[in-house]
Formats: C-alpha cells, sequence, structure tokens
C-alpha cells in the first residue's frame, strides 16, 4: 500500500469510528453486526487493512450509513442525498406534524453538537 492509499484507509477508518462512537458500539458489537472479527474492525479503523467491497459494504450496514458517506462524506452528491430524504419524510406530513420533526432534528443536531465538543 502506497502512501496515498494508507491516507486514504486511514480517513475511512476514522469515519468507521467516529460513526461507532457516535452510536456507542464497541469494536466487538460493529465486529458481530458486520459478520467480521474485531481484529479486522480495528485494523480498519486504524487504516491498515484495505477493505474489500464486500466488506465495506458490510460496515456501511452494520452503522446504518451509506457507503458513499464513508468514502467520500464531503461529496456534493452525498450531501444532496440526505436533504432530498428528508424533504421525502416530511412530503405528506400534516402542518403539526412538520413542526413536531423540525423540533426533534434540531433538538437531534444540537445533542450531536454537544458531544462531538466534548
Amino acid at each position: 500500500m502506497n502512501i496515498e492509499e494508507q491516507d486514504f484507509y486511514q480517513k475511512v477508518g476514522a469515519r468507521v469510528r467516529e460513526i461507532r462512537t457516535q452510536k456507542k458500539l464497541s469494536q466487538s458489537e460493529l465486529a458481530v453486526k458486520a459478520s467480521l472479527s474485531l481484529p479486522h474492525i480495528s485494523a480498519i479503523e486504524l487504516g491498515k487493512k484495505a477493505m474489500k467491497i464486500e466488506t465495506l459494504v458490510r460496515v456501511a450496514e452494520a452503522l446504518e450509513v451509506s457507503t458513499d458517506y464513508l468514502l467520500r462524506p464531503n461529496s456534493p452528491a452525498v450531501n444532496t442525498i440526505y436533504p432530498k430524504e428528508f424533504e421525502e419524510v416530511l412530503g405528506d406530513c400534516s402542518p403539526d406534524e412538520v413542526e413536531s420533526i423540525v423540533k426533534v432534528a434540531k433538538e437531534i443536531k444540537s445533542s450531536l453538537r454537544k458531544a462531538k465538543n466534548n
């Protein structure tokens, strides 16, 4: 693995670790959910192991995120997926439902940012 590849895998591994810890999962729990070994998860998070596509999909599904988010979280295409999904969720809601969902989303956002800063 050359330096550029190693840097890429370290960034992907860091995102896996970040999401795993946000979801309050241990490496062991992620390993079980993804049907992988604990040493394999550890190597992925440290960027020491290149992932096969099948492994990437397993990890993404276990974390309940898109593979795009793990590979390229700042890609414009990735950044447009979630607003569209949110729009679809709200599309058939009553005004009261929209208001409640927006309030909950704001609270979640605030909590995530507080947790990230701590």
